[in-house]
């Protein structure tokens, strides 16, 4: 198998010049960077995280000077504070008044808030003696939010794009399909295909001896590794990682005024514990060869999912909270303590191993209102007003996330009731038919509250909240009924359209010509009526002497004259076709319709017709003289032609007759059910058990008797 690349000759080198033209990762590594694979060791991922990001939007939104200390308040107590606040030793757990001592120039703003009867959050410095009457809204930090993360997504280009957000003020980006394109274009060697077509052969070194991290923050290498090494592909992706972390956070700072710190790793894990090494303003890379170094320095607590009740469990067991302590634990004690799954991943989330996957959704799943009552309210009319605050709060940011436009609707309401230490929750699905408004999600509220009194022991409650979850996105390009109807002018010019085609195709249609027997022979019906002359009479007026003309923004054929006048002409061409035949009585008996003195009042099918004029015998074509032919019936009694469907009827008619000359002649031998050809099965009216079917006496076979009755 030859190689893609170009030969070169080898030179007599040291063992340890022939490892650097080797690189530590191989072409299936490369491969696996474009598709973002979360086990490639050239993975890169970032985590942006906004600085004291609460205190950062009222700073913005009152124009401060980012210098000055600002604390949020919520109430009597701080909820946020920037980081000049924080050079005085405050943190949100110093009460307001501490503060202040400790730093008279700091500038403290109370959160919005919602009160009972305003449709809106708003700020007012006297919401911290009004908390009886007023709930916190969160609204003004969603809404920054919901711009830096669409910033956030505008640096990246939309093929390579895939954003997590993690919480209001934290971010994660997968650069890794973003980083190969680079890499590829400032290193053309890479694109050519590995050797002998084999994945696993190692990438050839870079050329690049000194990398320019610019102003970030390097976390110092393992003991094992020096400064002095050549950089790998590892070190060359994190770098181009870097610059464009370093490009997102000047656009934030300079299009919305917002400082945030980063962290670049080759997991989440990492990223994460990065991005708050050095703040504010700040950016942390950690190399893969900076891992155990970086981590060794921390509490296992501070990694996540290890702060809760799983990291006090460890601490317990092994009476430590370092990670270097935890490292010098064997894999077998670790799971035979916490289990095979939890112990083989703590092994390996304390050596830097995550493959958790960046989820690129960004939409919020749930959205929560709540109240804790100081003091307890104790009745129903009470908690409604609160639960009508509650329902505002949630509707202002459902209609934010798009659902009066259809692009996201939820699907449950929940209510949350404490009373003592006594919790309960009620939920009801929101109906589907309906548009979601304030009015529906405030009835939906009343009653799954009332439902909790029935329950009995609500009162006093000290907490209420307000919850709506199952978001899915909306039916779009959908209409109701009405849609699809017209109405007015439109709907009578459609109707009047559609009567006319329905007359002309029902007038003008021709029936359709009978299949011929492939092998010519004559069949019964054709031997029956091959004695018989037949004569088609046509008037002179056709047809196709009608004058039709199109009109305008229509494709219906119409004539020219009214409606009234195409009824005439139609009626005259039908009453001008008349089948008729023009033979002899073969059978020598009475015509009894022509003995009727007054033929009206004969069944139709019994009147005498007019023989055809000689002059319009020919006028219709051979098909259509055989059509009528094959469609017409011959009256052995009368020899009189009528159509195969008036076959019934007219024996009928004889067969009265007959019966009506017996009843005036006594003598006379009743007369016997007409026998003629055998009509098609299943047509006209001599169905089974039906008149007008020929009867057929049964005859006595060889050793029967007839029984002779009285």
């Amino acid at each position: 198998m030859s190689s893609s690349q170009p030969f070169l000759t080898s030179s007599a080198t040291s063992p340890s010049s022939r490892r650097r033209q080797r690189s530590r990762f191989t072409y299936k590594n490369l491969s696996a960077l474009a598709h973002s694979a979360t086990n490639c060791p050239l993975r890169v991922i970032a985590h942006i995280d906004l600085d004291a990001f609460y205190a950062q939007c009222e700073t913005v939104r009152l124009g401060l000077d980012p210098s000055k200390p600002l604390a949020v308040q919520q109430w009597q107590g701080l909820i946020a504070i920037n980081y000049p606040a924080r050079a005085y030793g405050l943190n949100r757990h110093v009460p307001i008044a501490e503060a202040k001592e400790k730093c008279p120039e700091i500038i403290c703003v109370h959160v919005a808030t919602w009160k009972e009867g305003d449709t809106t959050w708003s700020y007012t410095d006297e919401a911290h003696k009004e908390i009886a009457t007023r709930k916190v809204s969160l609204d003004p930090y969603r809404i920054e939010s919901k711009k830096i993360l669409a910033l956030i997504k505008e640096c990246q280009p939309k093929e390579y794009e895939r954003v997590e957000k993690a919480s209001i003020d934290e971010v994660f980006i997968d650069l890794s399909a973003q980083v190969h394109s680079i890499l590829l274009e400032r290193y053309p060697e890479l694109r050519w295909p590995p050797p002998y077509d084999d994945p696993t052969e190692p990438l050839p070194r870079p050329h690049t001896t000194a990398l320019d991290w610019a102003a970030d923050a390097l976390v110092d290498l393992d003991s094992t590794q020096s400064e002095e090494d050549d950089p790998d592909w590892d070190d060359i992706c994190m770098l181009i990682g870097s610059e464009i972390v370093r490009d997102i956070r000047a656009r934030i700072l300079s299009e919305l005024h917002y400082t945030c710190s980063a962290g670049i790793s080759r997991n989440k894990m990492l990223a994460k514990l990065g991005s708050g090494y050095k703040k504010p303003n700040s950016q942390t890379v950690i190399r893969n060869r900076a891992v155990q170094h970086f981590l060794n320095g921390f509490k296992f607590t501070k990694i996540r999912n290890l702060g809760g009740k799983l990291g006090d469990e460890v601490v317990a067991t092994y009476n430590t909270e370092k990670i270097s302590d935890l490292l010098l634990v064997p894999i077998e004690q670790l799971k035979k303590q916490l289990g095979d799954d939890t112990g083989g991943w703590l092994y390996g989330v304390i050596r830097g191993e995550d493959t958790s996957e960046v989820n690129p959704r960004t939409q919020i799943k749930s959205m929560l209102s709540a109240k804790s009552f100081r003091p307890s309210i104790n009745n129903f009319e009470v908690a409604c007003k609160w639960l009508r605050i509650f329902v505002a709060d949630i509707y202002s940011r459902l209609v934010e996330e798009g659902v009066l436009d259809h692009k996201r609707r939820p699907k449950t309401l929940n209510l949350h009731h404490r009373q003592g230490a006594q919790t309960k929750s009620k939920q009801a699905p929101i109906p589907m038919g309906r548009q979601i408004s304030e009015e529906v999600l405030y009835e939906l509220a009343k009653n799954l509250l009332a439902q909790v009194i029935v329950d009995g022991r609500a009162w006093p409650c000290a907490n209420l909240s307000l919850s709506i979850g199952g978001f899915e996105d909306g039916v779009t390009k959908n209409k109701g009924i009405g849609g699809f109807l017209v109405h007015g002018e439109e709907a009578k010019a459609l109707n009047e359209n559609n009567a006319r085609h329905h007359i002309f195709s029902r007038r003008l249609e021709t029936p359709p010509n009978k299949k011929r027997k492939a092998d010519g022979k004559m069949g019964r019906i054709e031997k029956f009526f091959a004695g018989q002359q037949q004569l088609v009479r046509c008037d002179s007026t056709a047809i196709n002497d009608i004058d039709f003309e199109r009109q305008p923004d229509t494709d219906e054929l119409v004539p020219g004259d009214s409606d009234s006048a195409i009824d005439g002409q139609l009626r005259e061409v039908e009453n001008n076709l008349i089948l008729d035949a023009d033979s002899e009585n073969p059978s020598g008996q009475t015509d009894i319709a022509n003995e009727s003195t007054d033929p009206f009042d004969l069944p139709p099918s019994a009147q005498p017709r007019q023989p055809p004029s000689s002059s319009s015998r020919d006028c219709l074509p051979a098909t259509t003289s055989h059509q009528a032919m094959m469609n017409t019936y011959l009256c052995p009694r009368c020899s009189k032609l009528f159509p195969l469907e008036e076959r019934a009827e007219h024996e009928d008619f004889h067969f009265a007759q007959d019966l009506q000359e017996q009843h005036s002649s006594p003598d006379r031998p009743p007369p016997k059910p007409p026998r003629g050809p055998l009509r098609p099965m299943g047509g006209g009216r001599g169905g089974k058990g039906k008149r007008g079917r020929p009867h057929v006496t049964p005859e006595t076979e060889i050793g029967q008797k007839k029984l002779a009755f009285g």
